[in-house]
């Protein structure tokens, strides 16, 4: 669908809940976090799910219906003004199927997540909902990193209008940002996105893997340009991403501090963007 503007805007006193849609957290962990979201004067909800471990998969927090009912209650709550991920580890798609996309496509709110939720990004994008990319509210990226979780307080409360990296194939493209974490890059993107990229703990050669696997689907055929963020833990990358990359012809901006790294920038997806291939600049419709 095309986009209808940036993602939706949080104001002090709104309500928010957060969600496990994933893995389980720390409890501690999270009550940090809620204690910083009430700093910054919003009414907070946990949901029901939240803390929960499934009893025989304890990499999941808890069944894939309480996680699916956590969000379509929440998202679907009149006064709830932003659902926010608690962390992220692996379960998105196995709840993402559960939910009624189209009964949640009617109500524009804030989502907040990374990682594994690449998959929920995704589908809200298919649903016209733009979403926010950034640091999860149960994680250390957003307790402990005052650079990160400053950031993500000035993109959900005044937004963002550019972000910057380093120009790896020159031009300048426009189309609809989507993507996220490459290892769970499954559904082909829109015609002329710009495609975001990031990862963690890859070796060269397994990113090398995806990116042609990727490639000789198909799945960039149709890209009018890539932002590339942190591969914190692939090693020496770079090489790899040139290779594979820059054949396409299209615009490539790198060095962008999205993703999982020190200081994550939090950036939308769903929305128009134009990227500069040259001076690495991404401006961001409003």
């Amino acid at each position: 669908m095309t986009p209808t503007g940036g993602p939706p805007l949080l104001h002090p006193g709104d309500r928010v809940v957060v969600i496990s849609p994933a893995g389980p957290v720390a409890a501690e962990r999270l009550d940090a976090g809620v204690a910083w979201l009430r700093k910054w004067d919003l009414d907070v909800r946990v949901a029901p799910s939240a803390l929960a471990t499934h009893p025989t998969l304890p990499h999941l927090a808890g069944h894939d219906t309480d996680r699916a009912h956590d969000l379509r209650q929440a998202w679907l709550d009149p006064d709830v003004a932003g659902v926010l991920c608690a962390r992220g580890g692996y379960g998105s798609a196995r709840m993402a199927d559960l939910l009624d996309w189209t009964a949640l496509s009617t109500h524009r709110k804030v989502f907040l997540g990374s990682s594994d939720t690449t998959v929920l990004h995704d589908r809200f994008r298919q649903a016209g909902i733009p979403t926010w990319f950034g640091p999860m509210i149960g994680t250390t990226a957003f307790v402990e990193d005052t650079a990160a979780r400053d950031h993500l307080h000035r993109a959900l409360f005044t937004g963002v209008t550019s972000y910057r990296g380093a120009g790896m194939a020159p031009g300048t493209a426009r189309g609809t940002a989507v993507g996220g974490t490459l290892s769970l890059l499954r559904t082909p993107p829109p015609d002329d996105a710009i495609v975001l990229l990031e990862d963690v703990n890859e070796e060269p050669y397994r990113v090398d893997r995806m990116l042609t696997d990727l490639l000789n689907s198909g799945w960039f055929d149709r890209v009018a340009g890539i932002v590339l963020g942190s591969w914190t833990g692939c090693g020496d990358v770079a090489p790899v991403l040139a290779d594979r990359l820059t054949r396409l012809g299209v615009p490539v901006v790198a060095d962008t501090c999205f993703g999982h790294c020190a200081g994550q920038l939090t950036v939308p997806l769903g929305v128009s963007v134009e990227i500069d291939g040259d001076t690495g600049v991404v401006t961001v419709d409003t």
